[in-house]
Order: C-alpha cells, then structure tokens, then sequence
C-alpha cells in the first residue's frame, strides 16, 4: 500500500497541450531513449516547456507518475524515505481478573519517500529541477539508474536493498549551471541519463501555443509572437524573453477583449510592461528602457 505521504499522478492526456512537428520529435526521441532503458534529462533555460515536455512523454509511457521538484534543502531521505512519528502498541491482559497486566510498545515508523515508491512499483519518475538538490542528496540515484538497485537505509527494517522494477522511468529537468540556485551535478550521474538540450519553440509553435493559451485569433497571436522574438532576437535585453511572455501578453488582451489592431497605445504599453518584466532580474532603468526602445520599433513593423 502506498503512504498518504507520496503523491501518485495518473498518466492523463494534457487537453490544452499543443503537439507540432517540432515537438512530436523531441517527444519521440525521448521515447526512444526510454524504450532502449535510459533515463532522459531534459535541459534549457526557462522557458522551453521543459517540465511540460516531461509530463508529455511521462503520460505518453502511460505509467503512474511520481513527481518531485528538486530543493536545497533536499536530503537523500528526501527521495528514499525516513522515519517518520512513532507507531504505538498497547496490550492489555485480563487473563487473571483480579489482575491487570499492561504491555506497552512504541517503535518508529518508516515511510517510503517518493523515489522508493517509485521505483518499488515501476511508477515514472519526474525529478523536476534536480540540479536544484544538493549533488550529495542525488547521490542514491548512481545504483538505480546504472544496478536497478535501490541501497535502503539501515534504519529501515526488511531487506537492505530494494531490486527495482523493470517498468520504472526516470525524467530529468534542469536549468544551465549558470542559473541562480543551481548546483553542478556529478559527472557520473549525468553520464547515466540521456541529456536533450532544448531551445526556444520555432515560431510555428509558439503561434500555435500562445494561441491555444489565449484564445486570441491565430493572426493576432502571430502578431505577439512576432514583437517577442523580435525583441529576444535583437540581444538588447538582460534576459531572452520566452513564449510565456507571448501567452501573457495575449491572454491580457484577450481579456480585454482587444487586439492588436484595436489596442492602439494601449497594446505597447502591455507589451512593455510584460516584456521589461520578464527581460529583467532586477528591473533596471537601462533594461526598461531597451524594451521600450525595441517594443516600440517592433510595434509599429507588425501593427
């Protein structure tokens, strides 16, 4: 029986996923990887629908799905599982009625984490972030993804290692090294995954997903898509901006019930709201300002 203390997903199709050619191939390598036994890591910057590629390829597996997003503050009971409160045991003997005998026992109690469930029930694993966990606490991943063996902790009682299952997934995410909060993973577990860079959407994708996103029309969301790439492809900002600021700018208008055409200032000043928002750490004047500048010019090509 699986603890209340892990979450199960169950493998459902995503309704509101938008599958183009550019990512029905980057979903069917990655089966293919899995299919040949390897873990598959999907890496890029924030952005790139790296956790939704993920639960993509996770509900087209079509196992139950543990996910568990990495944290600094993650140990290795974190994933495998720890001793948690105490289990209580009260006997009471009445076998002599004019005599009372109490026998009292308390013990504590384990409970499997995420990653033994997981791999005890050949569940797939999406490890969300992982590089976000210390490297020390990742450690236990080496013998599963390279033995099938999970090494259980000797606080636990039973066997001392853990054969897992033969239908057991693992799935992968993380940002570049380069990004705040991030550790550097082991080489060694790295060397067991297979690592899929992956990069902003083509266009056609991110008109179709800001459109699917947004309900705006496809001319219109083309309209957004356009001043968005063109302001990541001009390099005058701190960050590339992604097909999250698209969806944002478009799911604005669309409450509004404007578009672009008919938005008139009002649709630039949305863009560069959004877009110096998402552009920028620290919200610097310089970065505004490039926004604006580039926005505006971008604006009045498109619309």
């Amino acid at each position: 029986m699986i603890d209340e203390i892990t979450t199960v997903l169950e493998p459902t199709a995503m309704h509101d996923f938008v599958e183009t050619p550019y990512i029905e191939d980057i979903a069917n390598r990655a089966l293919t990887y899995i299919k040949a036994g390897f873990p598959v890591h999907f890496r890029g910057v924030s952005g790139t629908g790296k956790t939704t590629m993920a639960m993509h390829v996770a509900g087209k597996i079509g196992r139950p799905v543990v996910l568990v997003h990495g944290d600094e503050e993650f140990t290795t009971s974190n994933l495998v599982g720890g001793e948690h409160g105490y289990r209580f045991k009260k006997v009471v003997d009445r076998y002599v009625s004019r005599v009372l005998k109490l026998e009292e026992d308390m013990t504590k109690r384990w409970v499997d984490n995420r990653l033994t469930v997981a791999c005890r029930h050949g569940f797939t694993l999406i490890y969300d972030e992982f590089t976000r966990s210390r490297p020390e606490a990742n450690n236990v991943l080496l013998s599963i993804l390279s033995e099938k063996m999970l090494d259980l902790p000797s606080g636990r009682q039973g066997e001392p290692y853990l054969k897992v299952d033969p239908n057991f997934t693992a799935i992968f995410t993380s940002n570049p090294e380069e990004y705040a909060g991030v550790h550097r993973s082991q080489d060694a577990l790295r060397d067991r995954m297979v690592t899929m860079d992956l990069d902003h959407f083509d266009k056609d994708t991110e008109v179709v997903i800001t459109q699917a996103k947004s309900d705006l029309s496809g001319e219109d969301s083309e309209k957004v898509v356009n001043i968005v790439r063109g302001l990541r492809e001009s390099g005058k900002c701190e960050f590339a901006p992604t097909v999250r600021g698209s969806i944002m700018i478009a799911k604005t208008l669309k409450m509004l019930n404007l578009t672009p055409a008919s938005a008139n200032g009002a649709f630039a000043q949305i863009c560069r709201d959004i877009l110096a928002s998402e552009t920028s750490r620290v919200g610097s004047k310089t970065n505004q300002n490039k926004v604006k500048e580039v926005v505006d010019e971008l604006v009045n090509k498109y619309c």
